[in-house]
């Protein structure tokens, strides 16, 4: 029992600290989150059947519940540089990660939940929905409006050129697709 306990900490640590970072947005609180639910489930490990899941569902709860405590929204935190270690991934991949976290540290704790949950440990709706506590329309808002938030923050920082000007345009984007050889376009075809 104990040497699986240890082997569940040492491979997943690492991953559990991050995704902690960023649910709570301050390295400090994060220690403090995975310790909490490292030792919770320590005392629980006979009956715990997916680790995994027991630690992500027990983050996401400690989170949500500490927004019920406290009845306000959390003092919120900067993520400074040091928190963000650089990974040898490549100059752009570092960059645009360090954008990323920059502008989901100046999300709404709920939102930047939501967004965590759903897309960096792909969480589903209904799932999010029963962590927080919240209904599933609550987690669908707080996707799309924290979704919103970080492209409009990611286009003024580092949007493609031209981007400034585009007035009202729909956010969506459209992307050109190669047509195979031999066949034809419309455009072709009005030619």
């Amino acid at each position: 029992m104990r040497e699986d306990y240890d082997a569940f900490v040492r491979t997943s640590g690492t991953r559990l600290l991050r995704v902690a970072l960023l649910l709570t947005g301050d390295r400090g609180a994060a220690e403090d989150l995975v310790q909490d639910v490292l030792e919770r489930m320590y005392v629980r490990w006979p009956g715990i059947e997916d680790p995994n899941a027991y630690a992500r569902a027990a983050m996401s709860r400690h989170v949500a519940d500490r927004w019920r405590r406290l009845s306000r929204r959390p003092r919120e935190v900067a993520i400074q540089p040091w928190h963000d270690h650089e990974q040898d991934d490549g100059a752009a991949a570092r960059a645009e990660r360090s954008g990323i976290l920059a502008h989901l540290r100046d999300l709404p704790p709920r939102q930047r939940a939501v967004l965590v949950l759903r897309y960096f440990e792909d969480w589903s709706e209904e799932q999010i929905a029963d962590e927080l506590d919240v209904s599933r329309g609550t987690v669908k808002s707080q996707a799309s409006k924290g979704l919103a938030r970080l492209r409009r923050a990611m286009d003024v920082d580092g949007g493609s050129p031209g981007d400034e000007d585009r007035g009202d345009v729909d956010e969506r984007r459209t992307v050109p697709v190669p047509v195979p050889s031999g066949q034809r376009t419309k455009e072709a075809d009005r030619r």
